[in-house]
């Protein structure tokens, strides 16, 4: 185990968020975060509605959970409405109590110094969960690093409400003892307008200091389990079928690309409803593309479906593809963009804000639509699927790129100057 390069001693960091499962933007940058805190010597736990890491580092709240019904009920009798009734903010006070009991509990058992809410005071689809990790700090003035992903102002579903005292409470909490963090700019921006709470910005990142390993002998049959011809283009969108990613756009780019191509979409619709993705199965019938959904067999882990068919993660994926298409209307940050950088594939990317911010000027070489699908894109999208040369030139730039701006040892450094502000081994406190 790794000790604190300044005292000897191992730290412990609590993350808290209403799961840590999957392969969800924040359970993914979490995982990020903790390899960072364990070199750092931190030894990491996690606290949520729905964990899938080991047992002896986690405390299971269902309450903590989005999907639990008692805070469905909550979301659905909150948004949308101008008003609430008394028993809604009953309920809410009531799991709010349960679920402060759970996190001092977390706490003690596992002696937790710092305390990491992930998206948890930022997104408020679990009201009750905010308030109790915001009263928790409050009450303790236990250091903590709120790690924004996306607040609720970018979407327009949390926008008409009846909790808005909650939401100026604790959507974030302006606490002396919380650092703030957010992945891009313009939430930097937006933050410090609407609330006054300044924070640091971290983008999200891939361990770019060490490539992906070759293809392996249980990955080497991706192609064929799709249904992907020898023939035939790999396109893929490594997204969730929702509105906001833009999927019409890829499909009308396969269809103007004029050749054999079948456009494989990585997961599945999730807790934004199915409306959006019988949409594009018949706007893919409309244009003649061929589309497959195959949120079956990408998983974070290999195994074995209920039928026996072979589960892949989005790694063993990657490696086969011939395009990405990355098509978002909106991004709090673009995890799949770093990936397809990251597996040195070429990008169809629309110029959704952040990218146009923070991620462009960078110097990407990529394929770019600006709100519509344009000849000339599909004009370089062609040129790129059929000129070796230039293709590599694109994948390599934006590697090199990528290792520069969105690496660990960038996460690492940045992470470094908000730890040691927190503990009483702060290195500008050590007798040199």
């Amino acid at each position: 185990m790794e000790k604190c390069q300044f005292c000897g001693s191992v730290h412990n960091v609590g993350f808290i968020s209403t799961r840590f499962a999957g392969t969800d933007g924040v359970s993914l940058e979490t995982a990020k975060w903790a390899t960072v805190f364990q070199r750092e010597g931190f030894s990491c736990f996690y606290f949520a509605g729905k964990l899938d890491r080991p047992p002896d580092c986690s405390y299971l709240a269902e309450e903590a959970h989005f999907t639990h019904p008692e805070i469905k009920d909550i979301y659905n009798h909150c948004f949308g409405v101008h008003k609430r009734e008394r028993h809604v903010t009953q309920t809410i006070m009531g799991i709010k109590r349960k679920l402060k009991d759970d996190l001092y509990k977390f706490i003690e058992k596992f002696a937790i110094e710092l305390l990491v809410p992930e998206n948890a005071l930022t997104i408020p689809l679990n009201i009750p969960l905010g308030l109790a990790v915001t009263e928790v700090i409050s009450e303790t003035g236990i250091s903590a690093i709120a790690h924004h992903h996306d607040f609720f102002w970018e979407r327009q579903q949390f926008l008409t409400n009846s909790v808005w005292e909650y939401l100026n409470m604790a959507f974030p909490p302006h606490l002396p003892s919380i650092q703030h963090v957010t992945i891009n700019s313009s939430g930097d921006n937006q933050l410090s307008l609407r609330t006054g709470i300044s924070a640091t910005i971290i983008p999200n990142v891939m361990d770019f200091e060490n490539p992906p390993l070759p293809v392996d002998d249980y990955a080497k049959d991706v192609r064929q389990s799709l249904g992907i011809a020898d023939d035939e283009l790999f396109i893929l969108q490594p997204t969730r079928v929702v509105k906001r990613k833009g999927i019409e756009h890829a499909i009308e780019i396969v269809h103007r690309l004029g050749k054999k191509a079948r456009l494989i979409i990585s997961h599945a619709s999730g807790d934004e409803g199915y409306d959006y993705e019988q949409r594009i199965m018949e706007y893919s019938k409309l244009m003649s593309v061929d589309t497959v959904f195959v949120s079956d067999i990408i998983n974070e882990r290999r195994g074995l479906t209920k039928t026996g068919k072979k589960i892949y993660t989005l790694d063993d994926i990657y490696p086969h593809a011939d395009l990405v298409t990355y098509p978002s209307n909106f991004e709090g940050f673009g995890n799949a963009f770093l990936e397809a950088v990251y597996f040195r594939k070429p990008i169809v990317v629309n110029k959704y804000s952040i990218y146009t911010f923070d991620i462009e000027p960078k110097g990407f070489l990529t394929v770019e639509i600006d709100g519509y699908v344009t000849e000339d894109a599909v004009s370089k999208a062609r040129d790129v699927l059929e000129n070796q040369e230039l293709r590599q030139k694109m994948v390599e730039t934006n590697y090199e790129i990528a290792t520069r701006f969105y690496s660990y040892s960038v996460l690492q450094q940045k992470l470094k100057n908000l730890i040691y502000d927190h503990l009483t081994c702060n290195p500008k406190n050590m007798k040199k």
